[in-house]
């Protein structure tokens, strides 16, 4: 019996609850793997054939070769374990933050400094606030991909 999951409706959010846990584990533990020099350096040698080493579903592997994060955490990642591949990469948490909303660096942390994101139009799912899908992505890469629908 699935358990009632009202979270479900905050736009731009997946919630790391006991499901997403377990469809991530393996995914997880990659990322925590790479806290070891020796991993890192295989990682980056021929990061497909590490990976092929983890018990992860190809989408997930997918995921960390296109360093998609979003899709990391849809598939389960944990932000704070997907962090290692960041590090792995010599970005920084701001780095990362700002190219899972399509911001630049400097446009996440002018935000971030602003107080970020407005919860005006961002509680739940369909209203017109600037985490709801249709505003993504956000930044430098959102004005590019809507300057882009124009032609």
């Amino acid at each position: 019996m699935a358990l009632e999951k009202p979270y479900q409706d905050i736009p731009g959010t997946t919630i790391f609850d006991a499901e997403q846990s377990r469809k991530g584990y393996w995914l997880n533990q990659f990322c925590m793997s790479l806290m070891q020099a020796d991993n890192r350096a295989r990682f980056k040698a021929d990061e497909r054939a590490y990976l092929d080493e983890w018990a992860m579903t190809e989408a997930q592997k997918q995921a960390v070769l296109d360093r998609d994060l979003n899709r990391c955490i849809a598939l389960g990642g944990n932000i704070y374990f997907l962090a290692k591949i960041g590090a792995t990469d010599g970005k920084s948490f701001q780095q990362m933050a700002g190219s899972m909303t399509g911001m630049t660096e400097e446009e996440y942390r002018d935000m971030m400094i602003r107080g970020g994101r407005s919860p005006e139009g961002n509680r739940v799912i369909g209203e017109d606030g600037d985490a709801q899908a249709h505003h993504q992505p956000q930044g430098a890469a959102g004005r590019a991909a809507r300057a882009g629908e124009g032609n």
